[in-house]
């Protein structure tokens, strides 16, 4: 990990920023950080403190907080399934720098696991080539055995609790003109969005409730987007020694571009611990699947490690319980779960040996909804959820400003009349509420219509009543007139 990637993964500068400070560098010296300084680009303490987040590479084995006995192990698994040879290899297999691994190479070769063959070729810069003896093989096999978990090394639970408290959710102040910017292109009330940002700055947990179609996910992944900040996420692990993996490609987006990677060549490189990888801040949506299982430490039998649960990759960011009340386990199961954590801001987890640890629970948790909360909820786990907004149906005017939007944004002209035949059959007709799925839907059935017809999109009353018959069944007009007929 370099300098450069860094700050270009704070947004602090620009690839051409990098380029002008590499060739001042290469005519100066010194480091990357105080050529950019002294070309004007940014300050020393906007440097500092970039250095000052990130991790730092250890210096020692005993800086890395794993044993070596465990570090020797881990090495020797991604040398005999990966045929390394050199330091330099070896070091970017298990992420740990090269003095470290030259540290082990030396225990390695007193415990005759390993002998150097001499250096690869007759250059200057060339390096030992290492191969290993068959007590160095036996010991790669027993290490296999006792789990198949190859790649970079773990970090210390305590180092992982340190970095979880360091880079708070709450760390980071989002203003008003942030979360205004994010929903301006929703039709949406004034009232809403000023309730709603105390709640993303308090980083505790929020209830997003109302009839469905109104935008609940909408706002909850709004929300979770809203964060900039870039957080260190480990690849793995260590408790008891046993490996618990973290970071997933599928959850986790890393900030360094594949622009970042033509710098490297050459830059100086900063001592930064190549164990954690500089991410967004995670975003977790979870909706009717959700079990009682996913929530715990997940124990692969035959590979011997685990896999860490939802919320644990949703660390230092943001987890979405969407359609809360259909998932597979019951409310109140779901809801005792999490009392604790939100509570305590502590989660306790426990290993397949019985050894229990805890980590920091910091992410801000969203639980979206359109059931009722008096009905999923008692009044003891409502008082633990501190922000409760309802997302309701838009009136007719923002009914038409959402389908002006969404008809301008597929070449289409959204007018009153048109207007007027919708709320006449959803409203007058059926007694429908108007829902803010609901332009979106008829239009792409009024595109999908003119598809088949083989014409350019466009509104009539025929396709427009087409697009309405399919929006609900025809129980669902029965129930939607039953209320009507027993209010005379």
């Amino acid at each position: 990990m370099l300098i450069g990637d860094l700050l270009l993964a704070h947004g602090l500068v620009t690839p051409d920023d990098i380029e002008l400070a590499f060739h001042r560098q290469k005519e100066n010296g010194g480091r990357l950080g105080d050529n950019l300084v002294a070309l004007g680009v940014m300050t020393q303490d906007q440097v500092d403190k970039v250095i000052y987040e990130a991790p730092q590479a250890p210096k020692t084995i005993s800086d890395t907080g794993i044993q070596s006995a465990n570090l020797l192990r881990l090495l020797f698994k991604a040398i005999y399934i990966n045929s390394l040879e050199t330091a330099s290899e070896f070091s970017a297999a298990i992420k740990v720098p090269v003095p470290v691994i030259n540290r082990l190479i030396q225990e390695a070769g007193d415990r005759k696991f390993i002998e150097a063959l001499g250096a690869a070729d007759q250059s200057t810069f060339s390096e030992n080539r290492y191969v290993m003896t068959e007590a160095g093989k036996r010991f790669a096999l027993e290490s296999l055995q006792q789990n198949q978990y190859v790649g970079p090394a773990p970090v210390s639970l305590s180092d992982y609790q340190e970095r979880i408290q360091k880079q708070k959710i709450t760390n980071e102040r989002v203003e008003q003109s942030e979360i205004e910017k994010s929903f301006e292109n929703l039709v949406i009330a004034d009232d809403f969005v000023r309730r709603l940002g105390p709640g993303i700055n308090a980083g505790k947990s929020i209830l997003l409730y109302g009839p469905p179609g109104n935008g609940k996910t909408t706002v909850a992944e709004k929300v979770a987007d809203i964060f900039a900040n870039v957080i260190y996420i480990p690849y793995c692990f260590e408790v008891d020694g046993q490996i618990i993996k973290v970071f997933d490609p599928a959850i986790h987006v890393p900030v360094l571009s594949e622009k970042s990677e033509a710098f490297q060549s050459g830059l100086r490189r900063e001592e930064f611990d190549g164990r954690w990888v500089p991410c967004q801040r995670p975003i977790v949506i979870t909706g009717g699947e959700l079990t009682l299982e996913m929530l715990d430490l997940s124990f692969n039998s035959h590979a011997k490690y685990y896999e860490a649960p939802l919320h644990v990759k949703a660390s230092n960011g943001t987890f979405i319980i969407d359609d809360f009340g259909r998932q597979l386990v019951s409310p109140e199961e779901l809801l005792n779960r999490w009392i604790v954590p939100l509570e305590s801001r502590i989660d306790f987890l426990k290993l397949h040996t019985g050894k229990s640890f805890q980590l920091p629970f910091d992410e801000l948790v969203i639980f979206s909804t359109n059931l009722s909360p008096d009905d999923l909820m008692d009044p003891a786990f409502l008082r633990r959820i501190p922000y409760k907004l309802e997302t309701i149906g838009p009136n007719k005017d923002q009914y038409f400003e959402i389908f002006k939007i969404v008809a301008a944004s597929r070449g289409l002209e959204m007018t009153e009349e048109i207007l007027d035949i919708v709320i006449d059959e959803l409203q007058v007709k059926n007694s429908f509420d108007l829902a803010c799925f609901q332009p979106k839907f008829i239009i792409d059935q009024v595109i999908s219509a003119c598809k088949y017809q083989g014409v350019a999109p466009h509104f009539t009353t025929e396709l427009v009543t087409d697009a309405l018959r399919n929006l609900y069944t025809s129980g669902a007009k029965a129930a939607s007139k039953t209320p009507a007929k027993g209010v005379g």
